[in-house]
């Protein structure tokens, strides 16, 4: 009977494959959830192909009633100023619903088809009150839903992931900057009715298949990963009483002593709204300096967006090792370069090259610019408060950034646009490093 002992311990061993089953599902939210990027960034794809094509095509509809460039940037810059007083107030109201069987998608779903109304509309403006009645309700029904739809990504991907998971993001992002400049190269210049409503219709039917594979499966979502208000730790209620009101997070900035995450706002707005002042006027260059038809002009963007598409992904995980700060600044550089490119030669050839090294430059902001944001915070229950500083920082960037470069113009001409943005670009570098004395490496580092 003694050798009956022995088999006792294959029961503890029999114990033991349930700690191995226990790490898997402790660490399951380490894992990115790639279908839920994927529709997540359909989402995104589907209003972003809407306001691509509106930064490049407007400016020149506008020019048919205006002459001035500074009041072209004002106009052009409208639209991001609604959205610095609409889309916090529209976060915390899709905060409420967040955990509700429906989750934010309601916002999401209605102001998508109501938007898309205005903006076919743009065309068929025969005179500048028309125009800017069509602009304006684009610009307040748009903005109601994008910063919720770029939210998403809090509710369906763990927080370890979403520094990769926005990697992924703008990679559809760009892809929007080439649809766009496909349309203005292949339609623009045959029908601009039609142009103009390529892109709403692309908007409602990607929303519309988004919604459909992911959009009621979130329920499911919320119970398995606990991220439905953007912290993943599963208490929804507990979250929002800290950043209940845009107030709150005023407060919050103004107790902070180091002011490193004004600083860091700072540096978002400089940086968002020299690319909104690119992406505005580069067009209406093309035109004025280069000769270029109007239609081959927004076609400009198109070496950008594949450069950008080919390495948001890449640069996304290497931000991951040298961190946030760090790569932004080193983007704001090639930012710089690109545009001393464009200066230097002012061809179709050298310009299409200078907007592909600033559009390198640029993603290396977007991938990192909210993740870097989200490293100050004080603790992961309060990111989806600070998704809305960085919307109010860049929303407010790009509101004045295409005015400020449209006064450099109007002062310089066009000949020098680049090398005034070129000027700016070098007060954002210097931002960011204070950014980085003030902040050190805790901001560096996080993820």
């Amino acid at each position: 009977m003694p050798p009956a002992e022995p088999p006792q311990p294959p029961p503890a061993s029999v114990a033991a494959p349930a700690a191995p089953e226990a790490t898997p599902a402790a660490e399951r939210p380490e894992r990115m959830n790639g279908s839920a990027v994927l529709w997540v960034a359909l989402a995104i794809f589907a209003q972003e192909s809407v306001w691509n094509f509106y930064d490049a095509q407007v400016p020149a509809q506008l020019r048919r009633f205006v002459s001035s460039a500074t009041v072209i940037g004002l106009i052009m810059g409208l639209d991001t100023g609604l959205g610095v007083i609409i889309q916090p107030w529209m976060g915390l109201i899709s905060d409420r619903l967040a955990r509700s069987r429906t989750g934010r998608w309601p916002i999401v779903v209605a102001g998508t088809c109501v938007a898309a109304v205005p903006f076919a509309l743009i065309p068929w403006a025969t005179s500048l009150p028309m125009l800017m009645l069509c602009v304006f309700a684009f610009g307040l029904t748009a903005n109601s839903f994008k910063g919720v739809t770029e939210t998403l990504v809090s509710d369906y991907v763990a927080p370890q992931q979403r520094g990769r998971a926005q990697g992924f993001i703008k990679a559809g992002v760009s892809l929007t900057i080439i649809v766009s400049a496909l349309i203005s190269l292949l339609v623009v210049d045959h029908s601009l009715k039609a142009a103009f409503a390529i892109p709403p219709v692309l908007m409602v039917v990607m929303v519309a298949l988004s919604y459909c594979f992911l959009g009621r499966r979130h329920p499911t979502a919320l119970r398995r990963d606990g991220t439905g208000t953007g912290t993943g730790t599963g208490t929804g209620t507990d979250q929002a009483d800290p950043f209940s009101s845009p107030w709150a997070v005023l407060k919050d900035l103004a107790r902070e002593p180091s002011r490193a995450r004004l600083l860091l706002m700072a540096g978002i707005f400089c940086f968002a709204g020299m690319w909104a002042a690119l992406r505005s006027l580069t067009t209406p260059y093309g035109t004025e300096v280069l000769g270029m038809t109007r239609g081959a002009a927004g076609g400009i963007a198109l070496p950008g967006a594949i450069a950008f598409l080919i390495c948001v992904v890449p640069l996304a995980y290497l931000s991951h090792r040298l961190g946030e700060l760090r790569m932004i600044r080193y983007g704001i550089a090639l930012f710089v370069a690109g545009l001393l490119v464009g200066f230097a030669e002012p061809t179709p050839a050298f310009t299409a090259a200078s907007v592909a090294i600033a559009s390198i430059g640029y993603a290396v902001f977007s991938v990192n610019g909210l993740v870097a944001l989200w490293g100050l915070a004080p603790n992961n229950r309060v990111l989806g408060a600070y998704t809305g500083l960085y919307t109010v920082a860049s929303a407010s960037g790009m509101a004045l950034g295409p005015a400020l470069l449209g006064a450099t113009v109007d002062l310089t001409g066009w000949r020098y646009m680049f090398l005034n943005a070129a000027v700016f670009g070098a007060v954002t570098f210097a931002v960011f490093t204070l950014v980085a004395r003030r902040a050190g490496q805790p901001l560096a580092t996080a993820s």
